[in-house]
């Protein structure tokens, strides 16, 4: 059976496509509201949702409930629809056992398990992969982000240079819900007639410097360009709170395990090396592989284990506290000499 995806599962909904059961878990909550909320807002028309839209909430039914209602016809409607919301929460999964081996065709029944997995041992987890749709979302890594934020953008019309995705990135992290919110915002705020979003219009309105912030350190790093990347890391030391040093040290070591899985790669191109890394697209690439022709291979493993030693030394744990300017000052000058 092809495994699930967030995209697979929307183009089908989005082509009018229903299947009976939806399983929907995982670490990484924003694709299971995403999905949850289409299905609500499309799988029936408003006049058929006082009939036919049921919603449960795990702490305060039972598994026997929602069988029950999912085995009812739709009235006067193509369908009906089924939402467990807090599945998590819900008693006695295995009573989903028997309606799985013969799920009522005109009922689409979607369960949303927030913070974490249904069991895989369950004799019920088995079932529902074999008969329902399963997504199990997981957060998604530093390097995915990018894409996923350019991604959203599309879908609202907008574009976005890549210091733009970055700095989004950079001040909000891997918080998806969050991010769409932000991009949200940025749609309101340009001007009319405008949809690309600028470095000075994230500046703005998220509040994250254009010229002093991680992705303008990771370039100057990439390009060995000695004076600015010291010249943001004396800006770091001043405003510590705003750029926190854990933050620049997890996007660097990152940055620096896919330089050094690049090397890797039987394909040395752009296309090749996303490939070989599992990335969605090419983009950034480009500094992975300019990064292989500044910084030989030996050097890169050198440079993830002078980051390890600096994260180890920002928590105390090696010596006397020191503050966090000099140790990225002495990383700096190790990463760049």
């Amino acid at each position: 059976m092809a495994k699930h995806t967030y995209e697979s599962i929307m183009s089908e909904l989005k082509s009018g496509t229903y299947r009976p059961v939806y399983y929907l878990m995982g670490e990484e909550g924003y694709f299971t509201d995403k999905i949850t909320d289409y299905v609500m807002e499309n799988a029936l028309t408003e006049m058929e949702r006082d009939f036919n839209l049921t919603v449960f909430y795990g702490l305060e039914t039972t598994m026997d409930n929602v069988v029950t209602a999912a085995k009812r016809f739709p009235m006067m409607a193509e369908r009906q629809v089924i939402i467990v919301k807090e599945a998590q929460m819900i008693k006695n999964t295995d009573a989903l056992l028997y309606y799985l081996q013969a799920p009522q065709p005109t009922t689409v029944l979607l369960f949303a398990h927030k913070n974490g997995s249904l069991d895989k041992r369950k004799k019920v987890a088995a079932e529902l992969e074999r008969t329902g749709v399963v997504l199990d979302s997981k957060k998604l890594r530093d390097d995915q982000l990018p894409a996923f934020i350019t991604g959203y953008m599309r879908e609202k019309g907008l574009t976005a240079d890549n210091k733009s995705v970055l700095m989004i990135r950079e001040s909000i992290g891997a918080d998806l819900a969050r991010i769409a919110g932000e991009i949200d915002k940025l749609a309101i705020a340009l001007p009319a007639g405008s949809a690309t979003v600028t470095p000075d219009l994230v500046e703005e309105h998220i509040g994250i410097s254009k010229e002093y912030n991680n992705f303008e350190l990771q370039n100057a790093i990439v390009n060995k360009d000695i004076y600015k990347a010291n010249k943001i890391i004396n800006y770091f030391a001043q405003n510590p709170k705003k750029n926190p040093i854990q933050m620049t040290l997890a996007l660097l070591f990152s940055f620096f395990s896919n330089v050094m899985m690049s090397y890797y790669a039987p394909d040395k191109s752009e296309r090749g090396v996303a490939e070989f890394l599992g990335l969605r697209s090419a983009w950034g690439v480009g500094d992975y592989i300019k990064s292989m022709k500044n910084y030989r291979a030996m050097h890169v493993m050198e440079i993830l284990h002078l980051i390890r030693l600096a994260d180890a030394q920002s928590k105390g744990a090696e010596g006397p506290q020191t503050p966090d300017g000099e140790i990225m000052r002495e990383l700096l000058y190790k990463i760049l000499h």
